[in-house]
């Protein structure tokens, strides 16, 4: 059997030392997309939304979402991004989110990326519930990850 990374020998979770891992530039990108009414799609494309631009507050909580990653996930490494950006697509459904995100350390930034879509997402749903509150977050993924000792990866490849 495998050795788990984040339990030591007594079975105690603990956060993996990365200090002898060279730095390299690393990348990664997610994506997600939240599902909504015809109403609430319209209301968010012209900007009828009774809290405020949709798009731009779940652009800008997306990227304060990817610098708390750490605070978020158990046992994730605190990197130093260099840049996170998130684009923000209307489609007949609702809004696909994706999202980058860059750092030199000495670990990957899938979950900064994930983290990212997933705040995004979610300030959408907060933003446009009291018109349907029956919109649906899904298919959050890693698209494809650069960097690192493992090197690149692309879904579906």
């Amino acid at each position: 059997m495998n050795k788990l990374t984040h339990l030591d020998d007594d079975g105690a979770a603990h956060m993996i030392d990365v200090s002898a891992k060279q730095i390299t530039t690393r990348q990664a990108i997610a994506s997600g997309r939240i599902t909504m009414s015809g109403e609430a799609r319209h209301a968010i494309a012209q900007g009828l939304v009774k809290k405020g631009d949709v798009l731009a507050v779940a652009r800008v909580a997306g990227i304060m979402g990817a610098k708390k990653t750490s605070d978020l996930i158990p046992l994730c490494h605190p990197l130093p991004l260099s840049s996170v950006s998130i684009d923000l697509r209307l489609d007949d459904q609702g809004v696909v989110a994706i999202a980058t995100a860059k750092t030199n350390g000495q670990t990957g930034v899938e979950m900064e990326a994930m983290t990212a879509v997933s705040i995004a997402l979610l300030t959408i749903y907060d933003m446009a519930k009291s018109i349907d509150k029956a919109m649906i977050i899904s298919d959050i993924v890693l698209l494809e990850k650069e960097g690192g000792k493992s090197g690149n990866w692309t879904r579906g490849s």
